[in-house]
């Protein structure tokens, strides 16, 4: 005997889906509307009903979006979801790593510019003019 709150696993409308996968309703018709989750048929009369392999394949995008894939990416990676493109998965992961590496190296870049244009904030006194507001006046000499 079923749960009355748990849909079915394979008879779920589009809203039972939206909450078992803890998405928006509008962000499942999103993901169909980018071809990334099929629509299922209406029956004549009737509503469409969702699969569990459906739950599983927006937690699949949304894990994949945690991770930093963007939309075209993460179908990509769902045309590689049989399994025997184990390669191809690797290579799109570490390509996705060494763009995160990246980020990260510009993120330091800039907390240390921030710490230093605030540390100068600190010391400047009288009527210099703030030496933050200046730099970014001049970004020239953010471009380090």
């Amino acid at each position: 005997m079923s749960d009355i709150h748990t849909p079915s696993e394979s008879n779920m409308t589009i809203g039972e889906l939206a909450k078992a996968a803890d998405v928006n309703v509008e962000t499942v018709r999103f993901y169909q509307r980018k071809g990334l989750m099929p629509e299922p048929l209406r029956p004549s009369g009737g509503i469409r009903r969702y699969a569990e392999a459906a739950r599983s394949r927006l937690h699949f995008i949304k894990s994949a979006q945690r991770l930093g894939f963007s939309l075209d990416e993460i179908a990509e990676l769902l045309q590689l979801d049989d399994g025997a493109s184990c390669v191809q998965a690797r290579i799109k992961a570490q390509t996705k790593l060494a763009d995160v590496k990246g980020r990260l190296e510009d993120l330091r870049r800039m907390e240390a510019m921030l710490e230093g244009l605030i540390s100068q904030c600190g010391a400047s006194r009288g009527t210099v003019r703030c030496p933050l507001i200046a730099a970014l006046k001049n970004d020239a000499s953010l471009s380090a």
